[in-house]
């Protein structure tokens, strides 16, 4: 018999801009082996995040880099091989944050047992993993929107934009999310149902924005950064809450940002209408799962939230899949199928 193998998907250049293929390799060692107080995982899933390019290097934030050679960090479902660790069980489901490899060892500080049975297992990795929580954190802890409302979502097709403008409908918001494209633009509107959207990439952006918001904006949830918040400071209400959840359109920027200075603009919004900006760590936050699932996941389990998912098979392919993030990627969170299970 074959004695199995662990693939690691290692980094293997920093890049400048946009990631390449050529920035990963795909490599062999054998499977480790858990110590007292461990687990053996296999993972069966793994997620792809616009902070793993933050990882890489060269990129604009502040977290240390991995070293050239170390295994990508990724959120993952798997499933105990190998139990050391009283917490958990041979065969038990568990979502941590064990690597894009197809085994890892856990203390078990970073896994937390799921159902398999409860939802489709990718949704801890969507709408039930981390996206959700950064969504749920955004709007809880950060920001509390009045009942009634305007929140505009910005990148609202992607993972935690979609979890966080279907969390402003349970809430009783208006929502309008903004995103890139006529096929965003109708998920929105089709499969998420909010109220209104706007096509940032649409010449008429300025004229969707202002008929989307006619009663001006109380909340923004911004994923996206500085291309798209400026367009929005025109319409804030008086105190206006803006929750900063990523910067999606600056993390392969290092140098200055181009184009005209905004932040003007920003410090009249905070000075005459009382506007509050703030951004957070989702990290700080992971010890408010138990309270973020409970809203969550019967919503999710009655079809109220709803999430759109790339798929796509092999550790392998994550390489070429990855830097379409950056590019022209489909609507909704990629998650590579490692294995079955």
């Amino acid at each position: 018999m074959t004695k199995p193998v662990n693939r690691r998907i290692v980094l293997a250049a920093r890049p400048h801009g946009n990631p390449k293929a050529s920035d990963f390799e795909l490599v062999e060692a054998p499977v480790p082996v858990p110590r007292d107080g461990e687990v053996l995982v296999r993972n069966l899933l793994t997620s792809l995040e616009p902070f793993n390019r933050i990882l890489m290097g060269n990129a604009n934030g502040d977290q240390v880099p991995i070293g050239i050679g170390d295994t990508m960090l990724g959120f993952t479902v798997a499933v105990v091989q190998e139990s050391r660790n009283p917490a958990f069980a041979a065969g038990d489901h568990v979502a941590g944050i064990t690597g894009w490899q197809d085994y890892a060892v856990s203390d078990g500080s970073d896994l937390r047992v799921v159902d398999p049975h409860a939802a489709p297992l990718w949704t801890n990795l969507d709408v039930l993993g981390m996206p959700g929580l950064t969504a749920w954190v955004g709007l809880t802890e950060i920001a509390r929107p009045r009942s009634g409302g305007t929140l505009v979502v910005t990148g609202a097709a992607g993972a935690v934009g979609s979890a966080a403008a279907q969390l402003g409908k349970l809430r009783g918001l208006r929502v309008v999310g903004i995103a890139g494209g006529p096929e965003k633009v109708r998920l929105l509107l089709d499969e998420l149902r909010l109220d209104a959207a706007a096509d940032h990439r649409a010449p008429d952006f300025a004229g969707q924005l202002a008929r989307a918001v006619p009663d001006g904006i109380d909340t923004i949830y911004d994923n996206v950064g500085a291309s798209l918040l400026p367009a929005l400071l025109p319409h804030l209400n008086p105190d206006a809450q803006i929750v900063v959840g990523g910067v999606m359109s600056q993390i392969t920027r290092t140098g200055a940002a181009e184009g005209p200075d905004h932040l003007p603009d920003l410090l009249r919004a905070a000075v005459y209408r009382k506007a509050t900006i703030r951004g957070f760590n989702v990290m700080e936050f992971f010890d408010r799962y138990p309270d973020f699932l409970a809203e969550l996941a019967p919503a999710v389990a009655a079809g109220e939230v709803r999430s759109r998912t790339h798929l796509f098979d092999g550790l392998e392919a994550i390489p070429e899949t990855f830097p379409e993030m950056f590019t022209s990627r489909a609507p909704g969170k990629m998650i590579a199928k490692i294995a079955a299970g």
